[in-house]
């Protein structure tokens, strides 16, 4: 497809009628290469509009999640705005929610009800716990999520409590393991023959995948995993250390031959040549004496004498960033990780731009999140509402 000028979602159609984080992210993504998003707003305004940050009154999340989407107002819960969605419904190939288990039925939109209308389309459905069991019907955010699936139990420091992220953490990586289940049913449908088909995504399911042979740990040796810090308990040395000017660097190292390295930068071959530090469970056992003695070498060198010295020496080690330092990094500027637009609100702003970074098919924004119903003309009219019809549905607050 390289040169060919589509992008690879081009003709998908998504109808995303979920709120704040998770759900909508997903449709984000697909609109991020190519997919039409008709983000669907209750009259009053999606609920993120309200999220702080906000800028002259425009929230800065809303920016972020909302880009590339056309805006229509629409009020589910009349009879006319509910047959606006079905319509978009008939002709779509993804609808994206996370309501509470059991909203979509109350309004005739369930599973059943959606395939028979459209036996093409694919209901994506995130919620907190999942649409069956025994929480299913329990209100989920993400928080939760990071607290349930033992996240926030290996969080923090050993004397400490738990520890929450400091961000939207499980509804992303819900959204972004959403978007891959999007994508596996429409190739099972596209390519396969197939039907459309329901996605149940319960939000902490994702976070318990990603946090490694904890479940394996306990079934075969009965170890549950404690908070070590910046410690993990399988790899050593791997920690923060703090510069001769406050700053601060991060190194792990995962593997020997990145050891080895980090013992020679210090000038500490001799721990590299320890019996006791031959392999990762004896490092591990003895990561207290290994932290002091790269402290006691970086604690002694600046953060750019630091970065530079371990970059001679192929040392994985790196800066800790905040986000100024990230936006002007010379690195993550080539790669053009964040990216500037102009805003018809804001005027230029600069977030995250599209990933992965597919050479033949680049992602591409096209605009950020739109004012308030922004689309809602045009998007009715193509579904063959008259002006006429537009304007009275205003009048009874349907849009």
């Amino acid at each position: 497809m390289a040169g060919s000028g589509k992008q690879p979602l081009e003709g998908v159609t998504v109808v995303d009628i979920g709120t704040l984080f998770a759900g909508p992210w997903i449709a984000t993504y697909m609109a991020d290469f190519g997919a039409e998003v008709i983000k669907i707003e209750h009259p009053r305004g999606d609920s993120l509009r309200n999220f702080a940050p906000l800028k002259d009154g425009v929230s800065l999340w809303w920016k972020l999640a909302g880009r590339g989407k056309k805006s229509i107002t629409c009020d589910i819960s009349k009879p006319e705005g509910l047959e606006i969605i079905k319509k978009l419904c008939e002709g779509a190939d993804v609808l994206v929610e996370n309501f509470r288990p059991g909203t979509l039925e109350k309004w005739g939109l369930g599973w059943e009800a959606l395939h028979k209308l459209n036996p093409k389309l694919i209901l994506m459905r995130t919620s907190g716990f999942g649409q069956e069991g025994p929480y299913a019907k329990r209100p989920g955010f993400g928080t939760l999520a990071e607290a349930m699936s033992g996240f926030a139990h290996i969080t923090g420091s050993p004397d400490g409590p738990p520890t929450l992220p400091a961000f939207a953490l499980a509804d992303g990586i819900a959204a972004m393991c959403g978007a891959y289940a999007v994508m596996m049913a429409l190739y099972h449908r596209d390519v396969h023959g197939a039907p459309g088909q329901e996605i149940d995504l319960a939000i902490y399911e994702p976070m318990t995948t990603i946090l490694g042979p904890q479940s394996l740990m306990y079934d075969q040796l009965g170890t549950i995993q404690t908070r070590t810090g910046n410690a993990i308990p399988f790899v050593a040395p791997r920690n923060t250390y703090r510069c001769k000017d406050g700053r601060f660097v991060v190194l792990s190292a995962s593997a020997e031959s990145i050891f080895r390295r980090i013992m020679s930068a210090i000038d500490r071959d001799d721990l590299a040549e320890d019996p006791r530090m031959q392999n990762q469970e004896g490092r591990v056992a003895n990561a207290a004496e290994l932290d002091e003695a790269i402290q006691g070498w970086i604690g002694k060198h600046t953060l750019e004498e630091t970065v530079s010295h371990f970059q001679d020496y192929e040392g994985a080690l790196g800066p800790v960033y905040d986000i100024e330092q990230l936006l002007e990094d010379p690195h993550v500027r080539h790669r053009g990780t964040f990216i500037e637009m102009d805003d018809e609100e804001l005027g230029p702003i600069r977030f995250q731009g599209p990933i992965p970074n597919m050479k033949g098919t680049p992602g591409h924004i096209r605009w950020p999140g739109p004012p308030k119903g922004k689309h809602t003309q045009e998007i009715l009219e193509n579904l063959g509402y008259t002006k006429g019809d537009i304007d009275r549905l205003r009048e009874i607050g349907a849009v």
